[in-house]
């Protein structure tokens, strides 16, 4: 597969978003073995963008690891600077089954929420606001009031065998 050709801009903004990044794989003294080929396509196909760490010293050496990480993997060469090389690729999107998930197709229950809350008090008339943390398995209810899911109840039947 032949590597991606991006336009100057484009690589620009992927180096700039780079910048932060630290190295995901780095390639040891064995070279680029199929392992470490396997874990950089992981990566990029999680994250996108991601910097690999060469050692040695052969400059060479690492250009030709670069030009055959982006040519095996169909990757796009952003960036080598020393022992660092940066690579993108865009994040394929993930193949979903009918039906698959709870919460907008995820296999995620809803998470914690920040939640603001306004009373007014009753001695001085005035609203105080205060922002909450409700998990997922609490609801707010109309007084303000935080309040836990009750546990589903069992059958009579059920409740014996214990």
């Amino acid at each position: 597969m032949p590597a991606l050709e991006l336009s100057i801009q484009e690589r620009k903004a992927h180096r700039a978003d780079a910048h932060h990044l630290d190295p995901v794989v780095i390639v040891g003294n064995d070279g680029l073995t199929a392992g470490v080929q396997k874990e950089i396509d992981l990566a990029l196909n999680s994250h996108g963008l991601i910097k690999v760490r060469v050692t040695g010293d052969d400059r060479a050496a690492r250009e030709a690891v670069y030009l055959k990480l982006c040519d095996d993997l169909a990757c796009a060469p952003i960036q080598h600077i020393g022992k660092l090389l940066v690579l993108w690729r865009p994040i394929p999107e993930k193949e979903r089954k009918y039906g698959e998930g709870k919460v907008d197709g995820d296999n995620r229950m809803r998470g914690p929420m920040e939640v603001k809350i306004a009373k007014t008090s009753r001695g001085t008339g005035r609203r105080e606001v205060k922002t909450l943390r409700v998990l997922g398995n609490e609801r707010v209810t109309r007084g303000g009031m935080v309040k836990r899911a009750k546990p589903k109840m069992k059958s009579v039947k059920k409740m014996g065998r214990d």
